[in-house]
């Protein structure tokens, strides 16, 4: 959610006024996506170590249960690999929208004439970058 992070623009007309500025973009969704799998995988593989462990002969005798197990695994096996697909393209999009380059652009100041403006620092993506790749 972007759109809800301000960041101050100097107003070089008065000194003494900072403008503020919203980011752009709500990339939410497939962040919620990755973590609410991840969540229900993870409840998931403890319910069936429990089964395996704990209910072993139920889960030996019967015919359709390991079946099943096999389908929802596969599922999730599925969906993870959307959810990862999903939630990199929001990642990628969230890395173009804080860009400095970008935002420099989108600050009305820096676009006179004779106005040089840099950004002070790059964003760190690291952590969100791993993130991807588990």
């Amino acid at each position: 959610r972007l759109y809800q992070i301000p960041f101050g623009m100097p107003n070089c007309e008065d000194e003494s006024e900072a403008r503020t500025l919203y980011l752009v973009g709500d990339f939410s969704a497939p962040a919620e996506f990755f973590v609410t799998l991840g969540v229900f995988s993870f409840l998931y593989s403890m319910a069936a170590l429990v089964l395996y462990l704990r209910f072993h002969s139920l889960y030996t005798g019967n015919t359709k249960l390991p079946f099943t197990d096999f389908c929802v695994t596969v599922c999730f096996a599925f969906f993870w690999l959307v959810a990862a697909a999903a939630w990199g393209k929001g990642l990628s999009d969230v890395k173009a929208a804080t860009r400095p380059s970008t935002l420099i652009s989108a600050m009305g100041v820096c676009q006179g004439e004779g106005v040089v403006c840099s950004a002070g620092t790059t964003p760190a993506m690291g952590l969100a970058n791993i993130s991807v790749v588990r």
